[in-house]
C-alpha cells in the first residue's frame, strides 16, 4: 500500500513540475541546500525504538528534495523467546532518502539505510537460555508518507512528522521485531534551508 502511495505522488510530483513556471533551471545553486534532522519513536509489541538523524541535502526541483544521513538507534524488545528475556541494539548507519512532495505540506519518502548493529541479550530469571552479544550489519528500505509546516518554492525551513515501515524486513533489521513483523516508525524533525531567504524572492 505504502509503494502505491509512493509512486502516485511521485507521478503528481511530476506532473506538478511540468506546471511550474517559477522553477529555476541550470547548475547548482547553493541556496538548494538544506540540513535537519529527526527523532523517532516507536512503541509496538513490547518493542521501544529510539533514536535521531541528521542529514544534509539538496532540492533537485520545488518538489523532490534528495539527501544523505547518519542514523543512531537504540531498540529494546523484551519477551523475545522467554517471558521476562529482553534483547537490547544499538545501531549506526549511513543511508540517503528523496521526498516527493505532491503539494507543499505533503510529502512521500523513500529512505535507504546500511546499518551497523551490536545486539545483546539478557536471560529471564532461571532461563535456559544464555546471555549472547553479536554485531552484524544490515539494509533496510524505509517507506512512508508525512505532514510538512509548509515547504515554500523559495523557502524549504519546515518541521514535518512521517510514518514508515521497513518494507525488506530483513531478519536483524531494527525496524522488525522477532517475528519479522514491521514497525511502525513514527519519525519527527526539522528540516533548515541554508543560503536562503525568509520569504519569496
Amino acid at each position: 500500500m505504502l509503494s502505491v502511495i509512493f509512486f502516485s505522488c511521485v507521478f503528481i510530483g511530476k506532473a506538478q513540475d511540468e506546471d511550474d513556471r517559477e522553477e529555476s533551471t541550470g547548475g547548482f545553486k547553493k541556496e538548494n541546500l538544506f540540513t535537519g534532522g529527526n527523532v523517532n519513536a516507536s512503541f509496538f509489541n513490547g518493542t521501544t525504538a529510539l533514536g535521531v538523524t541528521p542529514y544534509f541535502g539538496y532540492s533537485i526541483t520545488n518538489w523532490l528534495d534528495a539527501a544523505v544521513s547518519l542514523n543512531f538507534n537504540y531498540i529494546s524488545q523484551r519477551d523475545v523467546y522467554t517471558y521476562g528475556d529482553k534483547e537490547r541494539q544499538t545501531i549506526v548507519g549511513p543511508g540517503a532518502f528523496v521526498r516527493v512532495f505532491p503539494v507543499k505540506f505533503l510529502f512521500a519518502q523513500a529512505q535507504f539505510e546500511h546499518n551497523f548493529l551490536t545486539q545483546k541479550y539478557i536471560q529471564a530469571p532461571n532461563s535456559s537460555y544464555t546471555r549472547d552479544k553479536f554485531t552484524t550489519d544490515v539494509n533496510s528500505l524505509l517507506l512512508g508518507i508525512g505532514y510538512a509546516s509548509g515547504r515554500e518554492a523559495y523557502n524549504k525551513s519546515y518541521y514535518y512528522i512521517s510514518l514508515s515501515f521497513d518494507v525488506l524486513k530483513l531478519a536483524n533489521s531494527p525496524y522488525v521485531d522477532n517475528l519479522q513483523r514491521g514497525i511502525p516508525i513514527i519519525n519527527a524533525g526539522f528540516n533548515i534551508a541554508l543560503f536562503q531567504g525568509g520569504g519569496r524572492r
